[in-house]
């Protein structure tokens, strides 16, 4: 069983603590229940671009000194910002636990983004835009998502346009936060191998004494889908492809099942269909494989690989071979078997890793209140059955339903 301490204080800020008596590490760190979805459209890219300011200086630091804070003691400080998520987190040696968690709450509540700073990482955001696009493997993942999503927040690049972060100024990040930080709705995380008492004591210091910032919260729902087929040519010597569309939820009980079925079809067993299909048999690919991505109100399921341009046809011919196999021919209960009991032993190790665990911890309980055991999962596996993964595969893997968005080399 999952055993991990959960505490709420009277702001809404909820402190999980798990401890782990064999680690010399703690892992921790803020999780924010707000993403690039939350933006509006003159907005796009500010939630990202707050990420990298939170380092660039505090009420009390200025960049030089928060980088150095935990570098010195050997420690890491990080931060990444998806669709529905920021987090600020740090890895260190638990003796400098406390460095961490004051730092971490520091740069979450009290950043001035200076306007030096937004100047010289405006550039820094620009430059990553321009290493995704010419990393078509990226890029094509993010375009998809304008595909399927349109307009919609979720459609659009995380990183925003070169156009809206050139506008952005000290007063935007300001307005952004006072409108999207709410403190019922982000947590701090940790695992180590400290007692829950010492870490809340910490907790009681930090934590307990930020005023409450609660109110709802409003996101706009995601509109109809409409298949697309989208072809696009670039300066690329090899033809990428996304195959994909709308699937289930993060509170639709058929998560599971469907994070099943695609780890079947193309998940990272080198065993999965895709991978025999398309790469082992005919050697097309060096890359194939399918994700899936549950949102709160709605998710995304999509395959892709990158093979020569003359075999994206034949390719894409394979790729619905597959999936017309799982729609028709369900499985044999041998391999039901064997799917369950690979999805269980690759759960299983995820939650080997210390850092993961510290942000399970905080997605499932912004997500869905509480956080599964795997005990629980596992039967919720064991109980998933041939008939429902093709009823899935019928409802979510047709042609009519998955939209296609290709880069073809130029001149071919």
């Amino acid at each position: 069983m999952l055993d991990y301490h959960i505490h709420e204080y009277s702001n809404g800020i909820r402190l999980l603590h798990k401890q782990v008596l064999h680690t010399k590490i703690a892992h921790c760190g803020f999780l924010l229940d707000i993403g690039s979805r939350d933006e509006a459209p003159h907005q796009q890219g500010l939630a990202h671009f707050w990420e990298h300011m939170a380092f660039k200086g505090t009420e009390k630091r200025k960049s030089f000194h928060i980088l150095n804070r935990l570098e010195t003691v050997g420690g890491e400080l990080n931060a990444y910002t998806t669709k529905e998520k920021i987090c600020f987190y740090a890895s260190l040696l638990s003796t400098h636990f406390e460095r961490a968690f004051e730092l971490l709450t520091d740069l979450t509540f009290n950043s001035v983004f200076p306007g030096r700073e937004v100047e010289k990482e405006r550039g820094v955001i620009l430059e990553e835009m321009s290493m995704y696009q010419d990393a078509p493997e990226d890029a094509i993942i993010d375009d998809f998502d304008t595909v399927v999503f349109g307009d919609h927040p979720l459609g659009v690049n995380i990183l925003g346009t070169r156009e809206s972060v050139s506008r952005f100024q000290t007063a935007d990040f300001h307005a952004f936060l006072q409108e999207q930080m709410r403190t019922d709705r982000l947590v701090f995380s940790s695992v180590s191998n400290l007692p829950f008492e010492a870490v809340k004591k910490l907790a009681d210091k930090f934590l307990a004494p930020l005023p409450a910032r609660l109110g709802p919260r409003t996101r706009r729902p995601v509109g109809s889908y409409e298949r697309k087929t989208q072809t696009e040519t670039r300066p690329i010597s090899q033809a990428h492809c996304l195959v994909g569309g709308p699937a289930y939820s993060l509170n639709d009980a058929r998560r599971i099942p469907f994070f099943m079925l695609n780890n079947i079809l193309g998940g990272p067993g080198m065993n999965s269909r895709l991978n025999l299909a398309v790469r082992e048999k005919y050697g097309l690919v060096y890359t194939i494989d399918s994700t899936y991505s549950p949102y709160t109100d709605t998710g995304l399921f999509g395959i892709y690989f990158g093979t020569e341009g003359k075999q994206v046809k034949r390719t894409l011919g394979l790729v619905q071979k597959e999936l017309k196999l799982l729609r028709e021919k369900a499985l044999t209960t041998n391999q039901l078997h064997i799917a369950k009991h690979q999805l269980m032993g690759q759960l299983a190790m995820s939650e080997e890793s210390n850092g993961g665990m510290m942000q399970l911890l905080g997605k499932s309980t912004l997500d869905l209140g509480r956080v599964e055991p795997l005990s629980e999962i596992f039967q919720k596996i064991e109980r998933i059955s041939a008939a429902e993964l093709r009823d899935m595969a019928n409802e979510v893997l047709t042609e009519e339903h998955l939209s296609v968005l290709q880069y073809v080399p130029e001149g071919k």
